[in-house]
């Protein structure tokens, strides 16, 4: 994972992705989960924490140029596969990630400090991630999935455009980890989102397919826009301490 690059973001037809993929594809290779599925694509899923004010889905709405995201991801229900604490911040156009990988079994220790069962390379993801929780006093508020079909320059990742579909979400308030989701809205409709990821400067080539589909571009968020939808009021107020065992049941 980058841990400094830009991003730009654009609500497209699911009528054009077909013709995407096929631009890309002369650029890119399929990243290797996409390359082991037979539609190109897999789930993801993450339950975003938030304050009972909302405060990071506020920063995004008033544009604060120096805003922050957190969210618990997840890929399956497979008990011996890891959860991940990602911290995503924005400062003005640059967007930096850390991402910490936690045993499934052992996620409410290590939001609660519990660092034994971490490798040291994840230390320093931990400790942003649980700074910037513990600052706004952040909760579980919702759950996100969608099918990701991504695919990443041939040596390193430094472009990756990814094409995601079904964007789903509904209130959460706790880290139960189950891929299925209640009563979930479809964020976008049936229009997917294109997102074109890169370090340093865009290549020559996106800025031709930003031509080539007339892309314009748009934030495309996820948990912010699964609250427009539904409603403020049913994800603030006070819930549940990420100390309390009770979140996973």
């Amino acid at each position: 994972m980058q841990a400094q690059r830009y991003e730009l973001k654009y609500i497209v037809p699911e009528s054009i992705t077909h013709a995407v993929r096929s631009f890309v594809s002369s650029h890119l290779r399929l990243d290797e989960f996409a390359s082991e599925t037979n539609d190109y694509s897999y789930g993801i899923h993450s339950i975003y924490l938030d304050s009972a004010e909302l405060h990071t889905y506020h920063a995004g709405r008033q544009g604060d140029r120096n805003r922050f995201k957190l969210r618990v991801r997840f890929y399956n229900e497979n008990p011996e596969s890891p959860v991940y604490l990602e911290l995503k911040r924005r400062q003005k156009e640059i967007i930096q990630k850390t991402r910490c990988t936690v045993p499934r079994g052992a996620l409410l220790e290590v939001l609660a400090g519990d660092t034994s069962l971490l490798r040291t390379k994840d230390l320093s993801g931990h400790a942003s991630f649980c700074q910037m929780m513990h600052q706004i006093s952040a909760t579980p508020r919702a759950k996100v999935s969608y099918q990701r079909e991504a695919w990443q320059s041939l040596d390193d990742n430094s472009v990756r455009v990814t094409i995601d579909r079904a964007v789903r979400a509904e209130p959460c308030f706790d880290l139960n980890l189950v891929v299925a989701m209640k009563n979930p809205v479809l964020v976008f409709g049936h229009n997917a989102v294109l997102e074109l990821k890169f370090t340093n400067r865009a290549p020559n080539w996106i800025l031709e397919m930003i031509r080539m589909f007339n892309l314009v571009q748009t934030g495309g968020p996820k948990y912010a826009g699964g609250i427009r939808l539904i409603g403020e009021q049913f994800f603030a107020g006070q819930r549940n301490s990420v100390r309390d065992s009770s979140m996973m049941q």
